[in-house]
């Protein structure tokens, strides 16, 4: 174990030292508008083909507008959070990432879960999701509760 000593407290890991967490919250708002924008710009290529594909079956395939949105973040989720890095695109650019709290990776399904629960909250608690914030160690959202993840900086 890397055990250091800072301000007197002993470290035992780069998730236990608080500075690791400083504009944290704010980080992830901005990180979440900018992945935003990045899976809106990656839906208008799949939109054109499911407009071409409901041309060819006669409107058929129009139905998969109504998954299109929901799919592309989800492929976007799973290939970026559950990746090497454990960043989105916009989580990167904000200098974050998410850890589990027992030090193993994040893979592909924890994040989509992860992901899922964010916006779940959001559609039934819009409110506590960032509530939860002011009053969690780490700054931990509802959803990072529940799954046993923090949201942390990444050079830290």
């Amino acid at each position: 174990m890397n055990a250091r000593v800072l301000d007197g407290e002993i470290i035992t890991s780069r998730l236990d030292d608080v500075r690791a967490y400083d504009g944290v919250r704010t980080r992830r708002i901005l990180a979440f508008i900018i992945d935003y924008c990045i899976v809106a710009l990656l839906t208008i290529p799949f939109a054109i083909l499911v407009l071409l594909l409901g041309l060819l079956t006669f409107g058929l395939g129009w139905m998969l507008f109504s998954v299109l949105v929901p799919a592309v973040a989800i492929l976007y989720i799973w290939n970026t959070l559950g990746s090497r890095d454990q960043a989105t695109t916009g989580m990167k650019m904000m200098g974050i990432r998410l850890d589990r709290l027992d030090g193993t990776r994040i893979d592909g399904l924890t994040a989509v879960v992860h992901s899922v629960l964010f916006w779940a909250a959001n559609v039934i608690l819009t409110p506590l999701v960032l509530l939860v914030t002011l009053f969690s160690d780490r700054k931990r959202t509802l959803h990072d509760l529940l799954l046993g993840t923090v949201v942390s900086r990444r050079d830290r």
